[in-house]
């Protein structure tokens, strides 16, 4: 097998996923093309090395749909000769994107190839693609579909996570968010997103609550409670898990992820191609794997996949520097954190997307790049990004620095 390095990534500010939101007025195809044009320009690259992109999109219909990889490799101005495709394992798009990418690169199949994500929440927006997931009644029966809120307060009454400890969670993530962008972690990173006359519209996260106490986390509603009684949902869940009495909602827009618009991508290749482009590799990736989950908790994949990823690559847990554990909700970072005893002083070190939002097909490539300038920050060695994934699975990779 051929060794992929990581060679650079980038990505753009979180805007609010909502209608007065800096990037609403920036089209997906605006966002993913952006991103590979300061890609290409600040590794002074020639686009004619790149076999192929791939980008992660949970929702591809609108002006996301079509093959938004290729469309954006056209609009970036990159060589004909570049493919382009799109992926899709909902909140792990990202990430498995890029994980496909480096299968290409560590076969022999592609020399070099970038990978990462797009999403446009305020544009195109959550579940707009359908799907027999959760509306057709022989699947969704069969397979005790509940929404993925449900899922969430389902985990945090089984394993007994209590709303003061997601909230406290919640905190320590805006807190950390903020240090990291008050401390300029993250300058080398984030692009400007401009507008088409070169103005720019946004060049930090925007969703971040820096301000958040325990007493303005205290005052939100709890955001499922409607859904899991008047809808049935909780019913549902009850009669997947019986020893549960009842569902204690405690999970709200606080102490969970932000809908955000967003990009990031991943310059990935071998070791000939980083020599001919002249780019010096920051890391390697070292190994991934999927795995499947119950459907109905659906959350619970990041502990499970950790520990098919740590047998196949031969590691245990205390081999592993950093984690960045998908912020989806707060009680799906607490249970993976309680199963693999992880101490929270190694896990989203830099925040995450609870407080900087998560725009679902972008997110698993962003937190490979923020936890690769943490590796190279702290001068450690190894790190472990994995998501949560709806329809019960779970995505994990291990990378490591050169």
């Amino acid at each position: 097998m051929t060794d992929c390095f990581i060679y650079d990534h980038l990505r753009t500010p979180r805007g609010r996923g909502k209608a007065d939101g800096s990037l609403h007025e920036v089209s997906t195809l605006e966002l993913a093309s952006q991103s590979l044009i300061a890609l290409r320009e600040r590794n002074d690259l020639d686009t004619a090395l790149v076999d192929d992109v791939v980008l992660g999109c949970v929702d591809p219909v609108g002006e996301a749909g079509s093959d938004i990889a290729r469309a954006a490799v056209l609009k970036a101005d990159y060589a004909q000769t570049v493919a382009g495709i799109q992926v899709n394992r909902f909140c792990a798009s990202g990430l498995d994107a890029t994980n496909l990418a480096a299968a290409e690169i560590m076969t022999g199949q592609a020399d070099m190839a970038i990978s990462g994500g797009v999403e446009s929440l305020s544009r195109v927006g959550i579940g707009a693609s359908g799907g027999a997931w959760p509306i057709d009644p022989q699947l969704a029966i069969k397979a005790y579909y509940t929404p993925q809120g449900i899922s969430a307060d389902l985990i945090a009454t089984k394993y007994g996570f209590s709303r003061d400890e997601l909230d406290a969670y919640a905190l320590e993530s805006q807190r950390r968010a903020a240090q990291s962008w008050s401390k300029g972690y993250f300058s080398n990173s984030v692009i400007e997103v401009r507008d088409i006359n070169g103005l720019t519209l946004l060049d930090h996260d925007e969703h971040m609550r820096p301000d958040a106490t325990m007493q303005s986390l205290a005052s939100l509603k709890p955001a499922f409670a409607a859904m899991g009684d008047q809808a049935g949902f909780d019913a549902v869940a009850i009669q997947r898990y019986p020893e549960i009495e009842a569902i204690n909602h405690v999970h709200h827009a606080g102490n969970s992820s932000g809908i955000v618009d967003g990009a990031g991508v991943i310059l990935l290749g071998n070791a000939e191609a980083g020599e001919k482009a002249g780019l010096r590799p920051r890391a390697k990736i070292r190994a991934f794997a999927n795995i499947g989950t119950e459907p109905s908790i659906m959350l619970t994949g990041p502990a499970i996949v950790t520990r098919k990823l740590l047998k196949r690559a031969g590691m245990s847990v205390g081999d592993i520097d950093l984690f960045e554990v998908n912020e989806a909700f707060a009680s799906v970072v607490m249970l993976m954190m309680q199963e693999l005893d992880i101490s929270h002083d190694k896990v989203n070190v830099a925040g995450g997307a609870i407080a900087m939002g998560h725009p679902l097909g972008a997110t698993g490539a962003m937190l490979v790049g923020t936890v690769l300038d943490e590796l190279e920050r702290r001068d450690l060695s190894t790190a472990l990004i994995t998501l949560c994934i709806g329809a019960g699975m779970g995505t994990a990779t291990i990378i490591e620095r050169v």
